[in-house]
């Protein structure tokens, strides 16, 4: 891959379990290795890992955020209808139903789209962000470089069902701990959010 900005337009979904298991989904429809999906999982012990669909996205993946084990995987999402989503990767399958927009996403939707995507935009947003919500939105990552969130739409989400290698993960929960892949987690209430990524490539 070039480097410059890189971006990646799409959705990111992110929910915790009552075993534990925390899990992030990418789902990318348009992205510099065109259109992929990938799925980082945090498991209640700390370990992490990467579900990718082929070399090229596990190498860019691993380049900016932290992992312990990486897997090549056919990574499969879905939405059947407007409220439900599944995802199918190597021993996980997830199925979850989001909800309507938070007060957060109704202002978040207010902004227009182009000005959201803007790397000037996200930054002026970091610091409220940081002090509201404990997130980032900018920030250093891996090897160099330097990413930003664009986030333009936020839909809570209201159920889960979750397995791995066929046993349970239990209900929805907190993403609690956080996420620990790089410089900052997903929001705490289990959510799907539409954003557009730009990472900074040396």
């Amino acid at each position: 891959m070039s480097t410059g900005r890189q971006r990646f337009d799409g959705w990111i979904l992110g929910v915790g379990t009552t075993s534990g298991t925390r899990i992030v989904v990418g789902h990318w429809p348009r992205s510099p290795l065109g259109p992929l999906s990938d799925v980082m999982v945090q498991r209640p012990d700390g370990h992490r890992v990467l579900f990718a669909p082929h070399r090229e996205a596990a190498d860019f993946i691993t380049a900016t955020y932290t992992f312990d084990e990486v897997r090549l995987v056919d990574v499969a999402v879905a939405r059947p209808d407007d409220a439900t989503w599944t995802v199918a990767a190597g021993p996980l399958d997830l199925r979850v139903r989001t909800g309507g927009r938070p007060l957060l996403g109704r202002l978040l939707r207010a902004v227009p789209a182009p000005l959201a995507r803007t790397p000037a935009w996200i930054g002026l947003l970091d610091r409220p962000a940081r002090l509201l919500t404990g997130l980032r939105t900018t920030g250093s990552a891996g090897n160099g470089r330097t990413e930003w969130y664009g986030v333009q739409d936020l839909h809570t989400v209201t159920d889960l069902a979750a397995t791995w290698d066929g046993v349970p993960l239990g209900t929805l929960a907190p993403v609690r701990p956080p996420v620990t892949f790089g410089f900052g987690s997903v929001p705490p209430d289990p959510g799907m959010v539409r954003v557009t990524t730009t990472v900074r490539v040396p």
